[in-house]
Order: structure tokens, then C-alpha cells, then sequence
């Protein structure tokens, strides 16, 4: 079988695919702290609809970010955890979080939003 020619220009470009957008982020921020069910996750993730968690997730799950495990009861209990990779793109995501932080009081000036009250 032919290998498909490289689609990232380098890490970055390829971590973005896997974590970019507003949600994927937020969502494995909130799976940081243990396996979550997804009402849990919707609580922890504050704005995003329940569609968009569902496709997030799928999206997750589909690139071995998130596990995702279906117990066999009714009704239905669903669980979702960070795997290997998850944690270790987790852990990449705590220096991004340090940076907004740090600089948080500037982003909301430029962006012209209320800075958070410390």
C-alpha cells in the first residue's frame, strides 16, 4: 500500500488538527480530572450544545484522544476518559494555559471583553 504524502507542514499544524477549535480543548481540560459522563462534561464545558460535545467527542475518540466506554445497562451509561496520547496532549496544553493566563488581562483588552476579576 502506498503511503499518503505528509498533509502537515510541521507539529503544530499537526496538533491543531487534532485539538483546534473553540471545544476540543476545553473538553480534554474537563477530562483532565478523571473520567467524565457526558452530562458531566456538557456542566463542565460551559456554551457548548450537545450536538457539538457529540461531534467533538466522535472527533476525539476517532483520532485515540478520548476512550470511550458503553456499559450494558438501561438505561444506557456512557464514560469518557483521556487515553496515553490524550494525557500526553493534555499535559502539551498546560504551557498554552500558563501563557493565557499570564497574558489574559491583555487578550480581553485587545479582544474588548471584561477581564476576569482576580
Amino acid at each position: 500500500m502506498k503511503q499518503r504524502e505528509r498533509p502537515y507542514s510541521c507539529g503544530i499544524d499537526a496538533a491543531l488538527d487534532v485539538v483546534g477549535g473553540k471545544w476540543k480543548a476545553l473538553i480534554l481540560w474537563a477530562l483532565s480530572t478523571g473520567t467524565q459522563r457526558f452530562g458531566d462534561l456538557k456542566r463542565m464545558v460551559p456554551g457548548v450544545t450537545e450536538k457539538m460535545l457529540i461531534q467533538q467527542l466522535r472527533e476525539l475518540e476517532h483520532d485515540g484522544i478520548v476512550s470511550r466506554e458503553i456499559y450494558p445497562q438501561v438505561p444506557p451509561k456512557v464514560e469518557y476518559s483521556l487515553t496515553e496520547l490524550g494525557v500526553s496532549l493534555n499535559a502539551a496544553l498546560v504551557t498554552l494555559g500558563a501563557w493565557g493566563n499570564e497574558h489574559m488581562d491583555h487578550i480581553c483588552e485587545v479582544k474588548g471583553v471584561a477581564a476576569p476579576v482576580h
